[in-house]
């Protein structure tokens, strides 16, 4: 009798474990309880839906008080659903943060040497936002925000610019090195100093003593000419380029120095980008990274000046005393800047960030 009792109990044991293996393969949204009455009531149809309702919510799954479990990349995947739209219809619009709206949501990490000026103009103008990394000194990292919420379409902001002491034999191996053959020539040999002139190949061309010929001697000087404003529009830009046929046109301040150059071989390849990010007046959005030390408070100030959308508190643990301080100092003194606390991986942590003042977190450590 003893024997035949413990069989009953190891047979109820296995129907009861495989009863649980069922239901956990369904989804854990209580179909457990509806299935079991669809079935008490005969509704075929009612457990045909409940048979084909697969997968788990995110509230279930992360939420759920009984779930223990850690998950990585791979335990996951996003399960489809039926499609009634074409790919058209498709908005991939996102808040990068309450104020800045992004088209492509995609943002660059703030870590070390990832972003600096091209790459940032280079996602805004595509959609999303870069983050120029703070291991730079202060001037540096102002200039390369500077560069982005400078930067127009089809302008180029950054031209190799030559002394005029620069010799025909200097001038040849440059051009191997760099591909192209025109350059302005500048007071100092840098950009933003006063134009002297333009040198071209067919300035150059069957000029012998290269060693000993400067370029100030034989390039076209600024008078001769054509220059323009640095408020001219990048459509204007290229019909005086078409009009006056010319193969480079810079453009200069009221004082004459170069802030900029259109180069015709340019014009077929500029693109519109309806997607770009851009701020009120029509300049890319950027951001930039600072730490917590009391350094960055002045960081802080000298990107704001610069023109900075957002700043981003790069950090591995952001629940600290020090980026707690750091951002409602931020928040205090600068109320319209954008200001990212993180990296969170607990609701708690985000919820003191958001207490403080951040606008948006990093999620992950």
């Amino acid at each position: 009798m003893g024997a035949e009792l413990v069989a009953v109990q190891g047979v109820a044991a296995v129907l009861a474990k495989e009863a649980k293996t069922r239901d956990r393969s369904r989804s854990p949204r209580k179909a457990a309880q509806p299935e079991t009455d669809a079935k008490m009531t005969q509704d075929a149809d009612a457990a045909l839906d409940l048979d084909l309702f697969d997968g788990h919510s995110a509230e279930d799954i992360f939420r759920s008080p009984d779930g223990r479990s850690g998950y990585t990349y791979d335990d996951l995947i996003c399960l489809p659903g039926h499609i009634s739209f074409g790919v058209h219809d498709v908005t991939l619009d996102a808040n990068f943060t309450r104020k800045i709206n992004l088209k492509t949501p995609i943002v660059s990490s703030p870590m070390d040497t990832v972003t600096e000026h091209k790459m940032a103009i280079a996602m805004a103008l595509n959609g999303g936002i870069g983050v120029i990394h703070t291991n730079l000194s202060l001037e540096a990292q102002v200039k390369e925000v500077t560069n982005v919420k400078r930067y127009k379409n089809g302008f180029i902001l950054d031209p190799i610019c030559i002394m005029p002491t620069t010799t025909l034999a200097e001038l040849d191996d440059l051009r191997r090195k760099c591909g192209f053959t025109g350059f302005p020539v500048t007071a100092d040999g840098n950009m933003g100093s006063k134009l002297l002139g333009l040198v071209t190949k067919r300035d150059t061309d069957f000029l012998d003593n290269r060693s000993s010929t400067s370029v100030g001697s034989i390039m076209k000087k600024i008078g001769d000419l054509t220059v323009a404003d640095e408020c001219i529009e990048l459509v204007a830009a290229n019909m005086v380029i078409r009009e006056k046929k010319l193969g480079k046109l810079p453009i200069v301040t009221k004082g004459g120095r170069l802030v900029a150059l259109v180069a015709r071989t340019d014009i077929s390849k500029q693109a519109e980008f309806p997607l770009a990010t851009k701020d009120k007046n029509g300049s890319l959005m950027v951001a930039a990274a600072i730490g917590t030390r009391l350094a960055d408070r002045d960081r802080a100030m000298a990107l704001v000046a610069a023109g900075v959308d957002a700043i981003i508190v790069d950090s591995s643990q952001g629940d600290s005393t020090f980026q707690h301080d750091i951002v409602r100092w931020m928040k205090a003194e600068f109320p319209d800047l954008q200001v990212i606390g993180g990296n969170v991986v607990t609701m708690r942590q985000g919820e003191h960030l958001i207490d403080f003042g951040g606008e948006a977190l990093p999620v992950g450590m």
